[in-house]
């Protein structure tokens, strides 16, 4: 007779080597999960009716508000790296830094952080800056372990800037984790944590790391300047200092003010995460629109102005219509904002004409393609959502997280031990492993018991400084020699001069850098802390 405590480790075995063969996620969980139930149930060791629970967690995710967002901030990510956005603002930037040694990978990192803040997608963000800056970098005379290794490490900060579609999974999950941790240790009024709190704790941490790729620039330009040499002054002096300044304003000021408003309404409370990714799809089209034709952009910049008043707006004034009483003020605030809305409706309906009409490097029509791509990652999330749900279904059937919890709470070192094991489980499968799979089937199984656990004498762990924790780990893992996913990525663009080794040569001093981010989070909760607490209470 098998015991449960075997067939638990053969599922994730079989689980294991199903990924690695190639087979789609969301089959290979819900099959192994479906399996061994029938497995375990055929043995007398699994009781299926746990099963009956399995449409009850569909439904729970088809109605749970803030995953609308991240179908959402997908279109707006895929909208922006569509429409050429970020070319030219990386153009823009490198004139700007492009007298300094050094200068290039300097704009690199702070395009890479503005397009993190703007897409929160990995894998686009690294092949499209490995596309457009590589090249020329190279021609710069750029050392090559410096410019693979500054455009992989630029293009993960996706994970940890907020929004971040690796921060509304992961807080949708801590959430729930949270909520079952309390219930276990009998507070039956839990507190909560929303993908608000991860958004607020992860800003810090992310600035914190571009920041430090800086420093490392710096002192890598400092060491040997010509492996990093400025543009030649003759090459800028031949341009109209007018024309580009006004180039640089027109490229950097509508990216910021998308951040601002989306990441702005979020931190202040102005709006969910979900309606904050509604303003942010909204915004994407308008700058987009906007971009294919600025002479002819009136109705664009109008549309656009109107989405920021109805901001302010609702800042100031209750808009809500299924009240008793609506006062005049509230009553003059929401016709000025219907009003607004039409004017919204126009731009919006110039952006979509005009990214229709707009041809991609693919030849395919901007708003077709992006709506197209939309559509293959935001399905590709749920359906590994719903494969996980069966999957851990069947995994607790077993008993496999009361299996885990005696392994963590045994382990040497208590809560230390028990995290460095979870973060060392986590980095590994990141190498295999996209974060999807890992924040639907690791978090919902360590996090309820990480978060049980005292971090010091009667201080129970942090659920924002645990998510941070794991969001900067996969980060990491996606960066690190000789299977992260980031270096992949960047192969697959990098031109034929350019070799595997170099490009992980170039990012061993990231990797040193992550690792001390780590450290200093470990040591210095407050880094993701203090915000979240300040905001929220």
């Amino acid at each position: 007779m098998i015991s449960p405590e075997i067939l638990c480790l053969l599922m994730f075995g079989t689980t294991f080597i199903l990924l690695l063969s190639g087979f789609p996620v969301a089959f290979v969980l819900s099959g192994t999960g479906a399996l061994f139930a029938f497995i375990g149930a055929a043995m007398g060791i699994f009781d299926l009716s746990l099963l009956t629970a399995f449409p009850q967690r569909i439904f729970s995710a088809m109605s749970n508000e803030v995953l609308v967002a991240v179908p959402l901030f997908v279109f707006m990510g895929v909208m922006l790296e569509r429409s050429r956005v970020a070319e030219e603002l990386l153009e823009n930037m490198a004139r700007l830094f492009g007298s300094v040694p050094g200068g290039l990978a300097f704009s690199v990192c702070i395009v890479g952080a503005l397009l993190a803040a703007s897409t929160g997608i990995v894998g686009a963000t690294v092949v499209t800056m490995g596309l457009l800056s590589l090249p020329t970098m190279l021609k710069r005379g750029y050392s090559i372990t410096l410019a693979t290794g500054t455009i992989a490490a630029s293009g993960t900060l996706g994970q940890i800037i907020p929004p971040s579609i690796v921060l509304v999974l992961l807080g949708e999950q801590l959430s729930n984790s949270y909520q079952r941790a309390q219930f276990e240790m009998g507070i039956f009024s839990p507190d909560t944590i929303t993908a608000n709190d991860l958004f607020a704790g992860a800003l810090f941490p992310g600035l914190m790391l571009v920041g430090m790729y800086i420093l490392y620039q710096i002192i890598f330009v400092i060491i040997a300047p010509h492996k990093a040499p400025p543009i030649p002054q003759d090459e800028l002096d031949n341009t109209d200092k007018v024309a580009f300044y006004k180039s640089l304003l027109s490229s950097l000021f509508a990216p910021l003010v998308l951040i601002l408003a989306v990441l702005g309404s979020i931190l202040g409370g102005l709006a969910s995460p979900t309606e904050a990714a509604a303003v942010g799809s909204v915004g994407s089209i308008l700058l987009a629109g906007y971009r294919i034709n600025p002479e002819k952009g009136r109705w664009i910049l109008i549309g656009g102005l109107s989405v920021f008043a109805m901001i302010i707006i609702s800042s100031y004034a209750d808009m809500r219509l299924n009240v008793e009483v609506i006062s005049l003020p509230n009553k003059i605030a929401i016709g000025v904002c219907f009003i607004l809305s039409i004017f919204m409706i126009m731009g919006i309906a110039t952006g979509l004409k005009r990214t229709f009409g707009q041809m991609d490097r693919t030849n395919n029509r901007v708003l077709i393609s992006v709506m197209r791509t939309t559509m293959e990652i935001s399905s590709m999330v749920f359906i590994i959502l719903v494969g996980a749900a069966l999957f851990s279904l069947a995994f607790r059937g077993f008993g496999g997280d009361e299996y885990i919890e005696h392994i963590l709470t045994d382990l040497p070192g208590g809560t230390i031990g028990a995290i460095l094991l979870v973060m060392l489980v986590m980095f590994i499968m990141g190498f295999f492993l996209d974060f999807l799979e890992i924040v639907f089937i690791v978090v919902p199984i360590v996090a309820p018991i990480l978060l049980q656990m005292e971090i010091s004498p009667g201080v129970l762990m942090s659920p924002v400084w645990l998510g941070v924790m794991m969001a900067v780990n996969l980060q990491t893992s996606f960066l690190t020699p000789p299977f992260g996913f980031a270096l992949f990525y960047l192969r697959g663009v990098a031109p034929p001069e350019v070799t595997t080794m170099h490009i992980y040569k170039g990012v061993i001093p990231f990797v040193i850098i992550q690792l001390f981010a780590l450290m200093l989070l470990w040591y210095f909760p407050g880094i993701s802390t203090w915000l979240p607490t300040q905001i929220y209470g």
